[in-house]
Formats: C-alpha cells, structure tokens, sequence
C-alpha cells in the first residue's frame, strides 16, 4: 500500500492500513494512525501525530514549521483526530512555544482546496473550511462551524460553534455561536437558522436563540446589565442560549456585530 517512490523516515509510524501515494514524503517523529490515505507528492512533516480514516489529497503540506518571525526551533507538534478530509494544497503548521506549542484538528472536518491553517490554531469537529479559507495564528474554531470560501480570519480570534461566515468575509474579532456574518469587515447578519434545523434544534429553541441575539448582539453597543439578566433567564432554559451568553462575556476582541 506504499508506492515505491514514497519516501518514509525510519524515525515515522505508519500503520500497515495506510495507503502512501507517489513522491508522498513522510518525515521524522510523524505518527500515523489506521486506514489513512496520503495522496501523491504529499509532505507531512513531525511532530504530527494524525488518527485513523483521514484522507489527505495531493500536495497538501501538513506539520511545517510555523510562519512566525519568532520561531526559534522551539519543540511543537500537530495533532489531527480522525476521518477527515484535507484537500489539495492544503497548508497546516505546527504550533509555538508562545502559543502552547499545538495546532490540534478535531474530527470529521472538511478542508477544501487551499485552506491555510496557521500556528497554534485549534479547530474542533465537523467544520467545513471552503476554498482558500485562511486562519491566522492562534484562532479557535468551534463544532460545526462554516467558513465561506475566502473567508480570512485574524489571529487570536474565536469562531463560534455553528457559525457561518459568507465568502470572502474579512474576520477581525470574535464570531459567536449561531451567528451569520459576512462582508469586509464582517459584520452580523442573522443566525445561522438553516443550519440549525439540519442539526435538530427545535423551533423554540432556534426562536430563543434569536431573541438572545438580538438583545446581545445586534444592539452594536455596550450591553447593560439588565439585558444580560434577560438573556440569562433564555440561558436556564437552553444550553445553546447558555453558551452564546458565554462567548459574548468572555470576547477579549470584541464581537462582531
């Protein structure tokens, strides 16, 4: 299941399930897990440490060293879960020391053609990361969350579980949970009601959601506390309201809005 021209250090784990593309380069210190599918002219480089049932498409370039000034050689690792799908041309760095030393993939993420995910960054379960989406160093990315293609976003941001960012958006401060934004810069647009209803949530809950959206976000202003207050009364009911409620109390770059 190795093509003959791929070339594997001896210091690499590849389980006897994977299949190893034509001119893949697999480095030092890379672990991979089971039924993993490494496509043509891949290079993979360690630490990374990748689960089982993922298949990563031509020329991707996973586990690099970090694109940061500061890197000083400094120990730091990549960690990707299981069964996703990383496209062509595809771009992961490892992590900093000034960051943790970790960039870690979930599990079940799609990462479309050209997407950039820089160092330090942290994204969760079943994202969709359409064409040439990019995170800048340190950004988090939540369950489920959408990037429109094109989409940027700046370091040290949030993006909220479930969002949903239209192409082409400029992202310059946290995106939160259920939220549709777009333009450049982006701004609010509604919540994410679509994908919400594909996902289960029940009308009164997406209604509730909606009505905490708009008394924290859509204000475009400081929030009083005796809007949080309403909001928390929503947030004893429903753990969604819960964690928007969350996320907005806790924004250090502001949210867009």
């Amino acid at each position: 299941m190795i093509h003959a021209s791929a070339v594997i250090d001896p210091g690499a784990s590849v389980h006897e399930s994977c299949t190893i593309g034509p001119f893949a380069v697999i480095g030092a210190d890379v672990v991979l897990g089971a039924d993993n599918t490494v496509g043509p002219h891949v290079v993979i480089d360690g630490p990374t440490t990748i689960g089982d049932g993922n298949h990563i498409f031509q020329f991707a370039s996973i586990g690099a060293d970090p694109q940061d000034l500061k890197f000083d050689g400094a120990d730091s690792r990549l960690e990707i879960g299981s069964r996703n799908r990383i496209r062509e041309f595809v771009t992961i760095n490892r992590g900093t020391s000034g960051g943790g030393g970790l960039t870690r993939i979930g599990d079940d993420n799609l990462l479309m053609a050209y997407v950039h995910i820089a160092h330090d960054c942290q994204v969760e379960n079943r994202a969709v990361f359409a064409n040439s989406a990019s995170l800048a160093g340190h950004v988090s990315v939540g369950d489920n969350a959408i990037l429109g293609g094109f989409s940027l976003v700046h370091q040290f941001s949030r993006i909220g579980a479930h969002s949903f960012s239209g192409m082409g958006s400029v992202i310059n401060k946290d995106v939160p949970p259920y939220v549709l934004v777009s333009g450049h810069f982006a701004e609010s647009k509604g919540i994410n009601k679509e994908g919400l209803k594909r996902r289960g949530y029940s009308a009164e809950e997406i209604r509730a959601i909606q009505q905490s959206y708009v008394k924290l976000i859509r204000r475009k202003g400081v929030v009083e506390d005796n809007v949080f207050a309403e909001v928390e009364t929503l947030a004893a009911q429903y753990e969604s309201v819960a964690n928007l409620l969350e996320f907005v109390r806790t924004a250090t770059r502001g949210v867009v809005s």
